[in-house]
């Protein structure tokens, strides 16, 4: 945690300095929506539960990129974070980009609308941003 508030706060300082206006800087994609260049990775954080104040810091500090994964297992507390920001009104739907993954063990043609489905009811969203095969090595 305590690595994940310094990058925090060296984003914050970053945009105090550069002028960004508290939100990280977007690329435009070929059909013409925008990602965020920076993204908080929920990867390999321990403290499961601590991931929905992470969102709430994140957003706080100017990140508009979420970056989950169904094999991260914690998509339920992400979506925790992220319908908090919303009750805030920090952000509203349209401005946050969320992507999440596709496990390898789901690449069958009848199982990845089902696992989509099961990320989008964790998350309590409506639709991802970005819907990722994690990898291309299916496992059945």
């Amino acid at each position: 945690m305590k690595l994940f508030l310094s990058a925090v706060a060296i984003f914050a300082l970053f945009n105090g300095i550069s002028g960004l206006a508290g939100k990280a800087p977007t690329k435009v994609l070929n059909d013409g929506n925008k990602i965020p260049t920076l993204a908080l990775g929920t990867f390999g954080f321990e403290d499961i539960p601590k991931m929905r104040s992470a969102v709430n810091y994140a957003i706080e500090a100017g990140y508009r990129h979420i970056d989950t994964a169904a094999l991260y297992d914690n998509e339920q507390e992400i979506g925790k974070g992220i319908s908090d920001v919303f009750k805030k009104g920090l952000v509203k739907r349209e401005e946050l980009f969320v992507t999440t993954k596709l496990w390898n063990d789901k690449h069958a043609r009848d199982q990845v609308v089902p696992a989509l489905r099961e990320s989008l009811a964790k998350l309590g969203l409506d639709y991802v941003d970005l819907y990722l095969i994690h990898s291309p090595e299916a496992m059945n």
